[in-house]
């Protein structure tokens, strides 16, 4: 990444907490590949706290421009306007991760709101702070779309994709995932927005070993797919996705959508709509959400995609 470019970095920032609303929002995405020499660096408003991350190790020269420009801003009248408490730098390129608090005092355990739902974050410990901040369409979509559903969301991490759900009214929602650690998160979040748990089940399983159990509590109105693109010992994308999909049809009830997301700049759209078309060709593709703006890429299929089939 190049010392030369980061006044365009500030400058991004300064103007987007101008116009950002009063909730967790992507500020910046070099990862995109829309600015020349930043293709490494995000930032991340979470309500007080600017979150910005270094995917890739740089010079100390960059490094030491980079702290002394977020000092900079956090000077200037709208991080005071704003609240601003805290500002780290997440190294994404060391082990663990670290955080470097440049200005203020980290809350490692905030809670952050989202299209009016609550959830409780992470910070300075994981490589995830437990909100995908490119999937908020996609949960946006869940909650106009869940009213008086059976829904399965599998690998659930932190039940976002559940707590839009049940916000949208939905029946019961299954959450899937092998972390029982993050299903716990998942659990304080539908605390957080007061919702009734009787309606929401947690299971810390392998999917592929509980395919029984899963289909016990269907058929499903909705099955939301979102895996990793890679996880050591349980799941790989090319490999595995396919093995999710041929499941569908048995676990899908009469006229019900799965919406299918990968987040893998390595495979686009097609990866999915033709792995349906061969595992589950009962099942028609539909449409691809849109990504929200702050997300844009110079390539829209190495982004994020959501896709839905009915």
């Amino acid at each position: 990444m190049q010392v030369s470019a980061l006044p365009i970095f500030f400058q991004h920032l300064s103007e987007s907490l101008q116009s950002t609303p009063n909730e967790v929002r992507r500020l910046f995405h070099g990862r995109g590949r829309r600015w020349p020499g930043l293709e490494q660096l995000t930032c991340d408003w979470l309500q007080g706290q600017l979150i910005v991350s270094v995917f890739k190790q740089v010079e100390d020269e960059f490094l030491a421009a980079l702290r002394s420009g977020l000092v900079d801003l956090s000077q200037q009248p709208v991080c005071q306007q704003r609240a601003l408490q805290s500002i780290v730098i997440q190294h994404r390129y060391q082990d663990g991760d670290p955080a470097e608090i440049v200005m203020g005092e980290l809350d490692a355990a905030p809670v952050v709101e989202e299209s009016g739902l609550r959830y409780q974050l992470n910070l300075g410990r994981n490589q995830n702070h437990g909100l995908f901040l490119d999937m908020r369409y996609g949960r946006n979509w869940v909650r106009d779309n869940a009213k008086h559903k059976n829904v399965l969301n599998l690998f659930a991490y932190t039940c976002g994709f559940s707590v839009a759900a049940i916000a949208g009214g939905a029946d019961n929602v299954v959450n899937v995932d092998m972390a029982k650690a993050s299903l716990s998160k998942g659990r304080e979040n539908h605390h957080l927005n007061g919702h009734n748990l009787n309606q929401v089940k947690f299971f810390a399983h392998d999917i592929f070993k509980s395919w029984g159990k899963i289909k016990k509590f269907g058929p499903y109105d909705l099955v939301i797919i979102d895996p990793p693109s890679f996880q050591k010992g349980s799941f790989a994308l090319t490999k595995d996705y396919q093995r999710i999909l041929r499941r569908l049809p048995e676990l899908l009830a009469e006229q019900g959508e799965v919406l299918a997301c990968v987040n893998s700049p390595a495979v686009s759209c097609d990866f999915l709509i033709d792995g349906m078309k061969q595992e589950a060709p009962e099942l028609q593709f539909q449409q691809r959400l849109s990504n929200p703006p702050e997300f844009a890429d110079i390539d829209e299929q190495a982004s994020l995609k959501a896709l839905l089939f009915r």
